[in-house]
């Protein structure tokens, strides 16, 4: 079997809303994109097949974590991530740069050797580097390969968030010599450089030179304001090239996707539709609804009327509200699959709408109703 070449073209434009289509061996993926988090090789409660389902052309697995468990060699020993999970759809990883500062009290950073951790399942020492993440995400055999980048926890030190960006952009030199050439594959570079439009500005500068598959905007969703976010891609959108996909990474909210598309992103991924269909909250086109309220006991109405995937709508409230509340599994299965249903006809109707140059409208309306 010839291996597809990795690429990316733009297809229509609204303004700085655009679709486009990524082109991976495993598959075609529509953009604007929303990929399901998938951490340690599954989405927690759900079948990939009811995933692929519901439109989803991509998804997210995480370097760190697999590291850990199962390993690396158990996963290359049947073939790669996909054979490893079942999964027919291309694969994201990323780096486990964004662990640097999520388990950061169990980690420090050193230049050359990268980030030396330790396990936060038994303890012991692993390190890191930007050479051995790329090692592990080709033995994994992942379709889009992120960068090995620190991200800073939010700050308005910019000497500290400086510093940050000038590592990253020296361990984005050597993932890009690790990776070498593979055409099959993407390489994407992640931004860097908090809330400052000079620093954002300079790290793209910087990547560009190293000439990346597609730009990811990192340090983000890390605790600033949604104005704030949209204030950093503000500040970048005329500067992003057009011919590369653009990544906003761990976002995020309905809103805050409509939002980063009307700035021109690509791609996101977020654990926000999954962890809350397992707490009981679902996103409707009516808003988020918390199943686990007592004022669902006896509506017997769908949670939405509008979900597209068949066999969503026989459930009840009423009915989903006693499987939260009685702590029953299927419960997390049903709402989990029903938001990334919803997150997929969200994305959808993202494209219909650029594609039909109306985004603004149905951006303004969706927001206005929620």
């Amino acid at each position: 079997m010839t291996l597809k070449k990795f690429n990316f073209n733009v297809i229509s434009e609204d303004k700085f809303s655009r679709c486009g289509q990524i082109f991976t061996s495993h598959g075609l993926i529509d953009t604007p994109a929303f990929m399901p988090v998938g951490t340690q090789a599954t989405i927690k409660a759900s079948f990939l097949d009811d995933v692929e389902n519901t439109g989803t052309q991509i998804i997210l697995s995480n370097t760190y974590h697999l590291m850990l468990r199962p390993g690396v060699d158990r996963i290359k020993s049947i073939g790669g991530l996909h054979q490893f999970m079942n999964c027919n759809l291309p694969i994201l990883t990323d780096s486990g740069g964004f662990q640097v500062m999520s388990l950061s009290k169990l980690n420090k950073i050193d230049i050359e050797k990268g980030a030396i951790f330790k396990s936060h399942i038994d303890g012991k020492e692993f390190i890191l580097s930007p050479e051995e993440s790329i090692r592990i995400q080709k033995l994994l055999n992942s379709d889009i390969v992120m960068v090995m980048d620190e991200c800073p926890k939010s700050s308005n030190n910019k000497e500290l968030i400086k510093k940050s960006m000038n590592l990253s952009m020296y361990w984005a030199q050597r993932s890009k010599e690790a990776f070498g050439n593979n055409p099959q594959k993407g390489l994407f570079g992640i931004i860097q450089g908090g809330l400052f439009k000079d620093l954002r500005i300079q790290s793209l500068k910087d990547l560009l030179k190293i000439n990346f598959d597609g730009y990811a905007l990192g340090g983000l969703a890390v605790g600033e304001t949604q104005s704030e976010m949209f204030d950093v891609l503000d500040n970048i959108k005329k500067h992003l090239p057009k011919e590369k996909p653009r990544y906003l990474m761990g976002v995020g909210t309905p809103s805050d996707i409509l939002g980063a598309v009307k700035r021109g992103i690509d791609m996101f991924d977020c654990v926000l539709p999954t962890r809350s269909g397992r707490t009981g909250l679902a996103f409707t086109w009516n808003g988020r609804i918390n199943i686990k309220n007592s004022k669902y006991q006896y509506d017997n109405t769908p949670l939405d009327k509008n979900v597209s995937l068949f066999g969503l709508n026989k459930y009840s409230k009423n009915y989903l509200n006693h499987l939260f509340n009685t702590n029953e599994i299927l419960a997390s299965m049903l709402l989990t699959l029903h938001n990334i249903n919803f997150y997929q006809d969200l994305m959808k109707e993202i494209r219909k709408n650029i594609n039909n140059r109306t985004f603004d409208k149905f951006h303004d309306d969706f927001i206005n109703k929620i």
